[in-house]
């Protein structure tokens, strides 16, 4: 009898123990009958630490890359796909049999399918909040789906807007507002962005990539003034179904 070989997939960020890769793709293997298969999270304080989770970790296919680490992994791997390469943000990591790293980005992915359905014809440009390396893949969505952006963050430059700069002339402009940082996430469930939210109304977007909760303080707010609202999870699944089809497609 042919013995199955073990495979191993998993998540590398840091204070991750609310992960939604781990359950995801622990059921997904469960659901396919995929005994050999595991998922785990690299909790990791550092990034150096990234190597020697490679090095010791036996039978290693396949991970996926959340914050803070998604731009700092980049040098630590062999390849970028040309997406990822132009993000300059990595989500997901393919591992060849000789052990070769190739980095992918799937979130633009997700996100792009994630928002298509809830476009109108006003929808034509969006703002960002948020500059970090899931700013930079929603950046390139919006981009593929000929819709203008521009970023907020905390300290306005030549090329952001600052919270304090968004008023009812720039949400007249921009129709669609996304929340890229992890303000609301669980257990700080009562954070959000500091902007005046009765700038919202029925036809604006509110997209938050937050997930848990499925409400975040953001949605909330934006809903309050007629705002459409979605959050993160079906973006999260779309980029994990890429994910496993990048770490199963067939090597050339």
């Amino acid at each position: 009898m042919k013995k199955v070989k073990k495979r191993k997939f998993g998540l590398v960020g840091k204070n991750i123990s609310y992960s939604f890769s781990k359950k995801y793709f622990t059921e997904k293997f469960e659901n396919l009958g995929l005994n050999n298969h595991s998922y785990v999270n690299f909790d990791i304080d550092t990034i150096e630490a990234f190597p020697t989770i490679l090095s010791e970790t036996k039978n290693l296919k396949g991970m996926n890359v959340t914050i803070p680490y998604k731009e700092a992994i980049i040098p630590f791997l062999g390849k970028l796909s040309k997406n990822a390469a132009v993000i300059g943000a990595v989500n997901t990591i393919r591992i060849s049999k000789k052990g070769e790293t190739k980095g992918y980005n799937t979130d633009f992915y997700g996100f792009k399918k994630a928002l298509k359905p809830m476009l109108k014809k006003h929808h034509q440009k969006a703002l960002i909040l948020g500059t970090g390396g899931a700013s930079k893949a929603v950046a390139y969505a919006l981009q593929k789906l000929k819709i203008e952006y521009d970023f907020v963050s905390r300290n306005a430059t030549e090329c952001e807007y600052s919270y304090s700069e968004l008023n009812d002339t720039l949400f007249n402009e921009y129709q669609i507002i996304i929340n890229t940082t992890p303000l609301g996430t669980f257990p700080n469930i009562q954070d959000c962005p500091e902007l005046d939210y009765s700038l919202f109304t029925d036809k604006h977007i509110a997209f938050d990539l937050v997930y848990n909760p499925e409400e975040t303080e953001f949605l909330k707010r934006a809903r309050s003034q007629g705002a459409k609202i979605k959050n993160g999870y079906e973006m999260l699944v779309f980029q994990a179904e890429k994910a496993w089809d990048i770490w199963t497609e067939k090597q050339k």
